[in-house]
């Protein structure tokens, strides 16, 4: 299978192919990934929430991002991975900016950063990382950096203001560079409206069925979350699986019929 590159962002909206990506964050699922047909792997900053049980991302660090970047591409060497930019790592400056991309890029080895686009400051910083030649896929709408300013984690573009606010970010953040932009929990319609007005693709999570593509964490995915949001369609129920797989090992340890000889040497 060929390996999906930046420049397909751009051909798969020409061609209205529609783009799949999967959020992921270590070795084992990327892995699984690596041999599916999913285009692309976001090694996500919901990784806070997901992996280290916070109650949102603002605690995760770049080295954390860094870390299991590193161990998704160990595990999918020929996907095309985007990391997250976390909260802080872009705020202050291009020059910092820039060496924390960097870092993503040349030791974490992903093929692009994602940065959330909330307000017209973190526009520049759009324009610094391509110009460094590092491609950017931006994040509007529900930008989960944002949390303690919507107070929540809350639907966007449910009034006007936060509609013309919306759609005023998708096409600044094209027109800084981005490659493609991530449109998180908003109105089905505005979401459509957005995808049908720019030129680079769009990627929905709970944002309808008109854009370009779709994400969903892996997590939510194969029914492994224990609050799954309503735009998370569940295809696996892995809780149940593993927990019966679990119960399943503690009965026959207890009733001593594992180890069996098959087993022992």
């Amino acid at each position: 299978m060929k390996k999906f590159t930046i420049a397909d962002f751009s051909v798969y909206k020409t061609q209205a192919k529609k783009i799949t990506m999967i959020t992921a964050y270590d070795f084992n699922h990327a892995q699984l990934i690596a041999e599916s047909l999913i285009d692309t792997i976001l090694v996500g900053d919901s990784l806070g929430m997901v992996i280290q049980g916070s109650s949102n991302t603002l605690n995760v660090t770049l080295d954390d991002v860094l870390y299991h970047t590193k161990a998704v591409r160990r595990g999918a060497p020929d996907k095309f991975i985007i990391a997250d930019m976390p909260y802080l790592s872009y705020h202050l400056d291009s020059k910092t900016t820039i060496q924390n991309a960097g870092a993503l890029i040349c030791a974490g080895g992903a093929d692009a950063v994602k940065l959330e686009i909330n307000n017209v400051n973190m526009l520049t910083q759009i324009t610094a990382l391509t110009n460094a030649q590092i491609p950017v896929i931006a994040h509007i709408g529900m930008t989960p950096q944002s949390v303690n300013v919507f107070g929540g984690f809350k639907v966007q573009g449910k009034n006007t203001e936060q509609v013309q606010h919306i759609e005023k970010m998708a096409q600044l953040a094209q027109d800084a560079g981005a490659s493609a932009i991530v449109i998180e929990c908003v109105p089905s319609n505005l979401a459509q409206k957005i995808t049908e007005t720019l030129l680079i693709p769009t990627i929905g999570i709970g944002a309808g069925n008109s854009c370009d593509g779709q994400v969903l964490v892996l997590n939510d995915l194969l029914g492994m979350s224990k609050h799954t949001p309503k735009f998370a369609k569940q295809y696996l129920d892995g809780k149940s699986l593993i927990k019966n797989a679990l119960n399943k090992f503690s009965h026959e340890v207890t009733s001593q019929t594992f180890p069996s000889n098959k087993y022992s040497y």
